[in-house]
């Protein structure tokens, strides 16, 4: 295999596509994992809340409290319904961001695999020559022993 061969630099540049994609799939995994723990934690915050107003059954609350109560839990609703859009679009771009990552793998061992067969290729043609010489060197040794 030639020392400059131009598919150890298609290789280093696929190489390096794929390092890249997998550095995008990993933040994208992250996002992922942080708005899940948002989500979480909204509906954590929102299961506290509920509880608290259980805890005030039976007593006397004012209506003006009753109120702000479900306007506020309406509002904590309104941002989860929100955390889930985020939720979906951040495993949307994870899907995307995996299935880019792995186009790039696949080119980088498609890269290798030619790589591969060259390097046999070559190794298959230095044999040959390697036996041609070698028959080449008994067929001289035995024309020299008849010629004597």
């Amino acid at each position: 295999m030639a020392k400059h061969d131009p598919l150890l630099t298609v290789l280093k540049l696929t190489s390096e596509a794929e390092e890249q994609a997998a550095l995008q799939l990993k933040s994208a995994q992250l996002a992922l994992q942080k708005c899940l723990s948002q989500l979480e934690a909204l509906r954590n915050y929102r299961l506290d809340y509920m509880k608290q107003m259980e805890s005030h059954h039976g007593k006397n609350i004012s209506a003006s409290y009753y109120h702000q109560f479900h306007q506020f839990v309406r509002q904590v609703d309104e941002a989860i319904t929100k955390q889930v859009t985020s939720v979906t679009e951040a495993d949307n771009q994870r899907e995307h961001r995996q299935q880019y990552w792995q186009e790039k793998q696949q080119k980088r061992k498609a890269v290798e695999l030619l790589l591969e067969h060259k390097a046999l290729k070559a190794r298959e043609a230095e044999l040959r020559l390697e036996q041609k010489m070698v028959d080449e060197f008994a067929s001289q040794q035995f024309y020299r022993k008849k010629v004597r």
